[in-house]
């Protein structure tokens, strides 16, 4: 077996366990702001097979997602029936959405791809790969601009019919 089997076979144990080392993660992720830059993946194994790769203009950014549905403010003044529901779905998926605030963070790059890192009650943790498209190094990269606004990564792909 190759060094990255055993790294996915060591986060999905931790996971599956809820290991003290995960819960701390966490924990310390909470702490955090909702958008921050990592130095490095989380899960290296998952980020290579979606295309990353350690090199100048590549950026990983850890995004925080509140889970469940959203809660639209009340209507005021008066009776509007038509306006009474409270919680909606947002119509798109939450990795999706962590994908979308990644970019608008950083709007000099453009999303490549995104993977699942954890979750708590609240919240759900993404990373999103991220490249500069100005870097000469990123020659072999796609040259579409706002990929992620159009429903161009494996994510935004996922919830619509082609």
């Amino acid at each position: 077996m190759g060094m990255y089997k055993y790294i996915k076979q060591t986060l999905q144990k931790e996971y599956a366990t809820r290991s003290p080392e995960y819960r701390a993660r966490l924990t310390s992720w909470g702490k955090q702001p909702t958008t921050i830059r990592v130095e490095k993946p989380t899960n290296l194994a998952r980020a290579r097979e979606l295309g990353y790769k350690a090199r100048q203009g590549v950026v990983i950014v850890r995004v925080r997602v509140r889970r469940g549905r959203r809660k639209r403010e009340k209507a005021d003044l008066g009776r509007k029936p038509g306006k009474a529901g409270r919680f909606f779905s947002p119509g798109k998926s939450l990795q999706r959405i962590a994908e979308e605030r990644a970019n608008i963070h950083y709007p000099n790059c453009e999303v490549l791809n995104s993977y699942w890192v954890g979750a708590t009650g609240q919240d759900k943790y993404f990373e999103v790969i991220l490249y500069d498209r100005a870097h000469p190094a990123n020659k072999d990269m796609p040259k579409q601009v706002g990929r992620v606004f159009r429903g161009l990564t494996h994510s935004g792909k996922k919830g619509r019919s082609l």
